[in-house]
Parts: C-alpha cells; sequence; structure tokens
C-alpha cells in the first residue's frame, strides 16, 4: 500500500509531508504496483496505543469471555487504537485466574480486524484502602509474589505492567522482585515523596493515571506527583475532561515532559456507548454526558476512548499536537519494550497506522498490520 500526500509523524517526531508505504504487515521501503490511499488533509500517525483500558461498546476485560475481548478489539480499532493492555479490577483470586487464561487465549489466536491485545496490566489488585478509587474493597489484597507469578504464569508470561501501593505490607520487596518481570506501577496510593522515593528505587519505574487516587501535590508534601517527576520513566494520564483539570493537563506535561507521559483512557464498557447503567470491577456504574461514577459519586473508569482524549488534548487543552501524538504512541510502546516494532513510524515497523483529519484531529482511517480497516 501506498498511503500519500499525507502529513507524517516521522520517527523524530516531527510532522513532514511524505508518502508511507507498507508491504505485509510491515512499512516498506518504496515498491511499485502498491494500491494507493489518498491521505490528503491527513495526518499519518503510527496506531495509537492505549495500555490501560477496562472495556469498550459494553463488554468488559473482565467478562472473561472471547466475546467480549473480540468485541474489545473491534472496538478499539475502529477508533483508531491498534495496541493495547487488557486491564484487571480487584477481583478473587479464582476470577483474575480465569481472566488472565482467557486473555492469553484470545491473544494466542487474535482477530484480524481488531485491535491487537500486547498483553495484560494488573491494576487494583494491589490497592491500598484509603485510595482505593472503584475498586472493590473486599477484593484487595496484599502483594503476593508467589501469587502474582500464579497469575503470570497462567497469562503466559503476559502480565506488562503490575500496578501497587508501596505502603501495603511487604510490598517494596514485592516490588523489587516482580520488576525483574514486567514493569512496576505505583497506583491507588496515599504515599508521600519519601515512601514513593524507595519504592522507584526498589524497581517501580511507572505511575497509574497521574493525580487520580493518590494525595495531591503541595509545595510541603509533593507525595507520589513529586517524587514521579524526580523518579518515574513514565506516568500515564487521563485526558477525557473529567478525571483531570486541563490546566493540570498542561502542568503535568511542563513537568514530565513530552516524553515520560503515555496518554491512557482508562475506558470501561460504557466507551462508545449511550447514557446508562453499566457495571466495573462488580460494581454498578452510572454514566451521564461522559462522566462514570459509583452511587458514591466516586469516579468509575472513563466513557472516552484514547483517541478522543488525544483530540481534546490538542483541540481543548492545548497541547502540541506533536506532543500529544507521542503521548498516544511512542511513549507507551517503550513502556511495553516495544518500541522497535509499534509506535512509530519507520521501514521494518508493525505497518499500524491511524490518519487523523489534520483539522479536527477526528480519526478517518485505520491500517491494521498493513491492511485498511476502514
Amino acid at each position: 500500500m501506498l498511503i500519500k500526500n499525507g502529513l507524517v509523524f516521522c520517527e523524530d517526531f516531527a510532522l513532514r509531508e511524505g508518502d508511507v508505504y507498507t508491504q505485509l504487515d510491515q512499512i516498506s521501503e518504496p515498491h511499485a504496483d502498491a494500491e494507493v490511499l489518498d491521505a490528503s488533509g491527513c495526518i499519518v500517525a503510527p496506531g495509537f496505543i492505549d495500555i490501560h483500558i477496562h472495556g469498550a461498546y459494553g463488554t468488559d476485560f473482565c467478562d472473561s469471555t472471547r466475546e467480549a475481548h473480540e468485541n474489545i478489539a473491534r472496538y478499539l480499532a475502529s477508533v483508531g487504537v491498534t495496541s493495547y493492555l487488557g486491564t484487571t479490577m480487584a477481583m478473587k483470586k479464582p476470577v483474575l485466574l480465569k481472566m488472565v487464561g482467557v486473555a492469553s487465549e484470545f491473544m494466542d489466536h487474535p482477530v484480524s480486524d481488531g485491535a491487537v491485545m500486547r498483553g495484560i496490566n494488573l491494576e487494583g489488585v494491589f490497592a491500598s484502602l484509603e485510595k482505593k478509587g472503584a475498586m472493590d474493597p473486599n477484593n484487595l489484597m496484599d502483594p503476593d509474589y508467589a501469587f502474582f507469578v500464579e497469575l503470570n504464569d497462567a497469562s503466559g508470561g503476559r502480565i506488562r505492567l503490575n500496578d501497587v501501593a508501596p505502603e501495603k505490607p511487604g510490598a517494596l520487596d514485592f516490588i523489587e522482585r516482580t520488576s525483574e518481570l514486567c514493569v512496576v506501577s505505583l497506583h491507588h496510593t496515599s504515599a508521600d515523596y519519601d515512601l514513593a522515593k524507595e519504592a522507584f528505587m526498589r524497581g517501580a519505574s511507572h505511575v497509574t493515571h497521574l493525580f487520580n487516587a493518590m494525595n495531591g501535590f503541595s509545595h510541603r508534601a509533593p507525595g507520589l506527583i513529586g517524587a514521579a517527576a524526580d523518579y518515574a520513566s513514565s506516568v500515564e494520564l487521563i485526558s477525557d475532561g473529567h478525571h483531570v483539570h486541563p490546566a493540570a493537563v498542561r502542568v503535568a506535561f511542563s513537568i514530565f515532559g513530552e516524553d515520560r507521559i503515555c496518554l491512557i483512557s482508562d475506558a470501561m464498557m460504557a466507551c462508545g456507548m449511550p447514557n446508562g447503567d453499566y457495571e466495573l470491577g462488580g460494581q454498578a456504574v452510572t454514566v451521564k454526558d461522559g462522566l462514570a461514577t459509583l452511587a458514591s459519586g466516586t469516579i468509575a473508569g472513563s466513557a472516552t476512548p484514547l483517541s478522543e482524549s488525544f483530540r481534546r488534548s490538542v483541540v481543548e487543552f492545548g497541547i502540541p499536537v506533536e506532543s500529544a501524538l507521542r503521548a498516544a504512541t511512542a511513549n507507551p510502546a517503550r513502556v511495553l519494550g516495544m518500541e522497535d516494532q509499534i509506535g512509530s513510524i519507520g521501514v521494518g515497523k508493525r505497518a499500524d497506522l491511524t490518519l487523523l483529519d489534520a483539522e479536527t484531529l477526528e480519526v478517518r482511517h485505520c491500517v491494521l498490520g498493513g491492511k485498511l480497516l476502514f
């Protein structure tokens, strides 16, 4: 395929007019007899990568069925997301084991017309009670290395992110040990600066949904946010207009820089669906005008896809388009350790591409593994 006349988001993170060739499932050198896709008026970007998503289009990762995974994967591709991490909630051990097992089977036998699940984000299981957010408090557990290994084995070694509250009993040793198997993220925590710093020194490198489910930053108590600014390799940011104030989005990009922020959706099953009643992690959720909440008023995930959060970051919140593109593509690819395969447009990399209207930044086309889906 030849994608011509577009504004290409290049490997050096600049936008330039140019053409992109694909052959089979890879970005290729120019070649003859290529099918042509006219990208006039479009930005040609790498496929978006959502490393934190619970569900979409009426189904949930916790449903633990192939049908749910197929539905989520196809919906994500329809909104320009080509890779993702299926993300857990705090659930009982047998439920979690089934969940990761079914996900592993789906990753072994994916659909050809849906986003690729690149692994599992183990969120909520080791959250703190004080900062539980939308997690069911009855399902929280202390860090347990043996159980983590059991889960990881059941997933086929596909846990990519392990989210931990460092104040939990045994958490620091747990962080150190599990950081040898996957990326460890700090989340749902009341940790102060010193404890968070120690957790980073012991092997944590990532922060789950910055600002949410953690203490705020202040000049005398900078907390996890301050420690992350000093020591984290990457942080997640939900830029849906509900979780984080636009000014805080701009502050985050200013403090952490465009190379450390990963835009995420944190989407749940109401994403792509109308207002109504849904479920997240076994708890009832009401969605109204894009805001998902528990009966208590606690925000419970998002109803906004990553591509829309990207668009709002630029159009409504004032983030430079190149910075937001990097946060939705190259940065999450690096967190996954897959920057040599996805997250940028270069010869030999997988031909996952999202074409955006250059003016509105809405998704116009999606190319998945060299195949034009729409």
